[in-house]
């Protein structure tokens, strides 16, 4: 599905198109058999003169949804027209003339015609549209738009908006999830766990925000148990969200699960794959299964689709210094590298392993200099790769104290593999609940969607 165009008048309303598109998405996306691409992929061609054909191409599907919204008011018309990818002809138009207390009621029908039109055989009941108070919808719509550009400016206008919805709306869940969305991009996770408890307590069969809280509860605790139960839950709620499925993927990655985070991943770049962080985020799991070829071309595919994507240069230098041995191919990749911290650990590195002494001390005493809080478990690897144990280790110490975000991973990474004999290391993991045998007590079970919409029985395997 297309976004569709906004043909108000006010061109500010455009985020009211972009969130009515997403609702229906997010709507179709429910329904067995059908497979609908991931939002990031679907907007991705918002504003590009591109055919149908070519469109379809990329995204490999059948059919294309688009059409457009005009809203003046309180009244809304929504038009839609579903077109074969093929040839370009219509399977189906429509036009929905509404108030906007209605507009959950059209959603339905859409999906409903969609559903209807392309000969799917539901199992089960077609989901509907989880109802919003009219009165503040629009505000959300623009609040939730606001968040996705992950500014400071941004943040601080989507929290306005949210807090003048709760002001009209208490209960609004929605409201409170978006609340949490922008605690969580300002760092402050304990508000922004609170705020996600809140929105689930207004409605508990929220998938999407169950794997939100699992994070911020990782984050503020690091207690996998909890986390494990909140990411369950969101599996159990809509095992066929790609965002749920991509949160769980990760999180299996910190259990040290990789076979079954991998498959997980891969399923988010098929219905996602106009999406860069969706190829990213197979790299990282083939990564730290040191599947060095498959990294490679996964942070490749990822680079292809965003030039200046942060980290992709970094992984793919690791990959070649460590799995290749070429360390003069990784030094060119560490030296793209977008972000400073991690340009600096990888060319210290790579210097060292070229016997450029001078080069790599400058470059982790620049590393040290500038990011001693927020990377120091970047320069633990260095260390870690210069066989400093003592000074890896005092660094080490200093991100937990630090809870460097990048430690939920420690227990898998490729670059603190020469730390592994050192009987330090097993006290680290246990200090963190992420030695073997404290995992290997987190029970968490998921599966991938299999072709009828339903989850396989069993733990998805590759």
């Amino acid at each position: 599905m297309l976004p569709l165009t906004n043909m108000s008048e006010d061109k500010g309303n455009e985020y009211f198109s972009d969130g009515i598109s997403e609702e229906l998405l997010n709507l179709l996306a429910k329904v067995p058999r059908l497979r609908v691409i991931a939002r990031t992929s679907s907007f991705s061609f918002k504003g590009k003169d591109t055919s149908i054909q070519d469109i379809a191409r990329v995204l490999q599907v059948a059919a294309i949804l688009e059409g457009s919204v005009r809203k003046s008011g309180d009244t809304v018309r929504i038009t839609v027209q579903l077109i074969r990818a093929k040839d370009g002809s219509h399977l189906w138009s429509e036009s929905y003339d509404r108030r906007l207390d209605d507009i959950f009621k059209v959603q339905d029908e859409i999906a409903a015609n969609v559903v209807g039109n392309l000969r799917i055989t539901l199992l089960g009941s077609l989901p509907t549209a989880r109802r919003v108070d009219p009165r503040v919808y629009p505000l959300i719509l623009q609040a939730d738009a606001l968040v996705d550009q992950s500014t400071a400016a941004s943040n601080k206008q989507a929290l306005a908006l949210y807090q003048e919805v709760l002001a009209t709306a208490p209960d609004e869940a929605r409201a409170w999830s978006g609340v949490g969305r922008v605690y969580l991009n300002q760092n402050n996770i304990q508000l922004a766990k609170e705020a996600q408890q809140k929105a689930i307590t207004l409605d508990p069969d929220n998938a999407v925000a169950y794997s939100r809280l699992g994070f911020m509860t990782l984050r503020s605790d690091g207690d996998l148990a909890a986390a494990a139960s909140d990411f369950q839950r969101a599996f159990a709620l809509d095992p066929a969200d790609v965002r749920v499925i991509g949160n769980a993927a990760t999180f299996l990655q910190g259990l040290g699960r990789l076979n079954e985070a991998i498959p997980l991943s891969e399923y988010g770049a098929v219905h996602d794959p106009a999406n860069p962080i969706s190829y990213f985020n197979v790299c990282a799991l083939h990564f730290y299964a040191r599947h060095w070829d498959q990294a490679i071309a996964s942070c490749r595919a990822a680079l292809r689709l965003s030039a200046g994507f942060t980290t992709a240069h970094f992984f793919i230098g690791v990959v070649l210094l460590l799995g290749k041995n070429d360390a003069a191919a990784a030094l060119q990749e560490f030296e793209a590298e977008p972000v400073e911290e991690f340009k600096l650990a990888g060319v210290a590195n790579a210097q060292r392993a070229l016997e450029h002494a001078a080069e790599s001390d400058a470059a982790l005493m620049a590393l040290t200099a500038g990011h001693a809080q927020d990377a120091a478990y970047y320069i633990a690897t260095v260390y870690a790769y210069r066989g400093e144990h003592d000074r890896a280790f005092e660094w080490l110490d200093k991100a937990v104290v630090n809870q460097h975000q990048n430690l939920f991973t420690v227990a898998s990474e490729p670059q603190f593999d020469r730390l592994h004999d050192d009987p330090r290391w097993l006290a680290l993991l246990r200090r963190l609940g992420k030695a073997p045998e404290q995992l290997a007590k987190i029970k968490f079970e998921v599966a991938l969607p299999q072709a009828d919409g339903n989850p396989a029985s069993g733990p998805a395997h590759p």
